[in-house]
């Protein structure tokens, strides 16, 4: 009882930086959407309105993140017997996807904007404006992965990398701009613009795989490398086989299932301690919140219970 009382306190202060992390996100994330905007009135540089579009696209992203990340907390009911986590995925999904959208934005706006005549004004503002919306940005989102791995919050950590996508986006307008005024040659602003869409392209792309992952249930190798090194561990321990382990990723814990084989005789109140025992340390022995359900067989009789299947000790 006290294990599973620590593990459920540990879960609900997860919960609550998770959500003050959000909130600072999205408080910073409006708070330089307008002083991107402000830096693109200043300049008339495309490369800034990019930036300052992309913003748009992340403070959309940010308030569907920070939704997701509500109602991901939200405890089971009738309707959603497993919870609302899963919606996880599909946030990290979204924001990939927007990030994706706003790269082909800059890259089109780039382009026109070449094409069209460039001309600027009072860029040195500019780059200040910007340079220092980056830096709050990097330091934004650091913070932001670095919280949501250690809480295994996936809707934090994709707003955290969509975050240093725009740090990103930023470093490479200061960059271009900063060229501009060195060399005189404009055509670097639109240059550097599009070098850096290709840059967050790979960012956003990595969020839908992540996000196409985790809905079709994908098992990470090394999570299931771990589950069964302990597996084969307690159950030698206790005398007893396993098999039948499937596991998955809910976002914000696991969910493991797994069949223990005692002997015939073992009374149903001593195979039911041992098997509580099992679900109690296999959990401590992962990196994040784990429900773990087993299902008690007889090892005498399992053949022909499940002719297709066998006694075994290993992860199948």
């Amino acid at each position: 009882m006290e294990i599973m009382a620590a593990a459920s306190e540990a879960f609900d202060q997860s919960i609550r930086e998770n959500r003050l992390a959000m909130r600072l996100s999205l408080v910073v994330g409006v708070t330089l959407l307008g002083t991107k905007w402000a830096a693109y009135f200043l300049t008339d540089s495309m490369a800034i309105l990019s930036d300052a579009a992309e913003s748009v696209v992340h403070v959309m992203a940010v308030a569907f993140a920070a939704f997701s990340l509500w109602l991901s907390t939200k405890p089971a009911n009738k309707q959603f017997t497993y919870g609302y986590e899963r919606i996880s995925f599909f946030s990290a999904g979204f924001e990939g996807a927007l990030i994706i959208l706003a790269a082909v934005f800059i890259i089109v706006s780039a382009v026109l904007s070449w094409l069209s005549g460039l001309e600027f004004e009072n860029l040195g503002s500019g780059v200040l404006l910007v340079a220092g919306a980056g830096i709050v940005n990097a330091g934004l989102g650091w913070y932001l992965v670095r919280t949501g791995r250690r809480t295994h919050s996936i809707i934090l950590e994709a707003n955290g990398k969509h975050v240093l996508a725009d740090s990103w986006t930023s470093a490479g307008v200061v960059v271009g701009l900063c060229l501009v005024l060195l060399t005189g040659w404009k055509p670097f602003d639109p240059l550097v613009a599009i070098a850096v869409a290709i840059n967050i392209l790979w960012s956003g792309g990595k969020l839908v795989q992540q996000s196409v992952s985790g809905l079709l249930d994908y098992s990470d190798p090394a999570i299931g490398k771990l589950i069964r090194a302990r597996l084969d561990q307690l159950s030698k321990e206790k005398g007893i086989q396993y098999h039948g382990v499937r596991f998955r990723n809910s976002g914000y814990r696991l969910q493991i299932e797994l069949h223990l084989l005692f002997p015939f005789e073992t009374p149903l109140g001593e195979a039911h301690e041992i098997a509580t025992s099992i679900e109690e340390q296999l959990s401590l022995s992962l990196a994040q919140p784990a429900d773990i359900v087993t299902h008690l067989e007889s090892s005498e009789d399992h053949g022909k219970v499940h002719p297709s299947q066998h006694h075994t000790g290993r992860l199948r």
